[in-house]
């Protein structure tokens, strides 16, 4: 592919993301993009999943553009995936592909799954023995079927696949709840999560790399809502290192799932600890929160070892909408 020119590092952009509602590159793209830049120069390139074509020819893994030009696998990758419209079919498959060819991945398949799964994630966060809600979801049963499992309401409920704040409510009582468990959407199970009152309308986002605590705010409801996610309205105020037995339990959280990067919310506990609300595979970040892409570079920098810093040549910026 000529857009990689035989890049050794790639920032992997899929479908759905990479792009702000106007169709240019949103400010998180573009902070990756200028930190790869001066990292990495003319051994990275941004790449766009959908001008990828994968195969197997003659018994060997291959990959080509879309115009049917052999496409060399990246030794490093960091993939940027939508989780809105993740597919193990699509994104994933991407991934397993690259990883299979010898590609290094910031973020594993796996993990990037298992960050996708609210209770996926929870199993392999309780299992490393990380605090966390307490919490019952069904597989079979339906929902309503869940209630006597043993979370004392109010609780908080949540789509086992949700993003941005979406899906989750607090509900009072079990009869509240059976009222409205038929309208729910019931294509994904629904997980019912021990109420943490005193941290209703906040939390604390912490963005992991590489097993470091980059970023830290304190996310604050616009009103009185439950969820604090700024998609939702919410405002932020910076502080990172003000915390930092919970900046530690947020790299625990981050190393549990797997990923070498992580948006990790965390619930403050009435007692002043903290528990782990959920752990993310695709985080963003603000302007304000200086330092996170060039950490992300620096982690590509590290995969491919010692080398030499000649000068290096910027990478190319990510094509405008209908550029080729």
């Amino acid at each position: 592919m000529s857009t990689t020119g035989g890049a050794e590092v790639w920032l992997l952009l899929c479908p759905g993301l990479g792009r702000d509602a106007t169709g240019h590159a949103g400010p998180v793209t573009s902070s990756l993009v200028d930190s790869f830049a001066a990292e990495l120069g003319n051994r990275a390139a941004v790449v766009h999943g959908r001008r990828l074509v994968l195969g197997v020819e003659d018994g060997r893994l291959a990959m080509t553009d879309t115009c049917g030009r052999p496409v060399a696998a990246p030794a490093v990758a960091y993939a940027r995936l939508s989780m809105t419209s993740l597919s193990a079919d699509r994104g994933v498959t991407l991934l397993r592909h690259l990883a299979a060819m010898g590609t290094r991945l910031i973020n594993p398949a796996e993990a990037v799954l298992a960050a996708a799964n609210k209770f996926w994630q929870l199993q392999q966060l309780a299992a490393a023995g990380l605090p966390v809600p307490d919490t019952h979801t069904h597989t079979d049963a339906p929902l309503e079927q869940v209630l006597d499992a043993g979370v004392p309401p109010p609780y908080v409920v949540k789509a086992v696949r949700g993003h941005r704040g979406q899906r989750v409510f607090l509900a009072p009582d079990d009869t509240w709840l059976r009222g409205v468990a038929g309208s729910l959407d019931d294509r994904h199970p629904y997980l019912l999560q021990r109420y943490v009152s005193h941290s209703h309308g906040r939390d604390l986002r912490v963005v992991v790399v590489d097993r470091r605590a980059v970023a830290t705010a304190v996310r604050t409801a616009g009103d009185d809502r439950l969820v604090s996610n700024l998609a939702q309205g919410g405002t932020h105020t910076v502080c990172t290192g003000r915390h930092p037995d919970a900046e530690a339990l947020a790299v625990e959280a981050a190393d549990a799932v797997g990923l070498g990067v992580a948006g990790v919310d965390l619930l403050f506990e009435a007692d002043g600890s903290f528990s782990v609300c959920e752990v993310n595979s695709n985080p963003t970040w603000r302007p304000d929160m200086p330092g996170v892409a060039e950490a992300v570079a620096a982690a590509c920098r590290r995969r491919l070892g010692a080398s030499d810093r000649a000068p290096l040549k910027p990478v190319r910026p990510v094509p405008k909408p209908g550029v080729p």
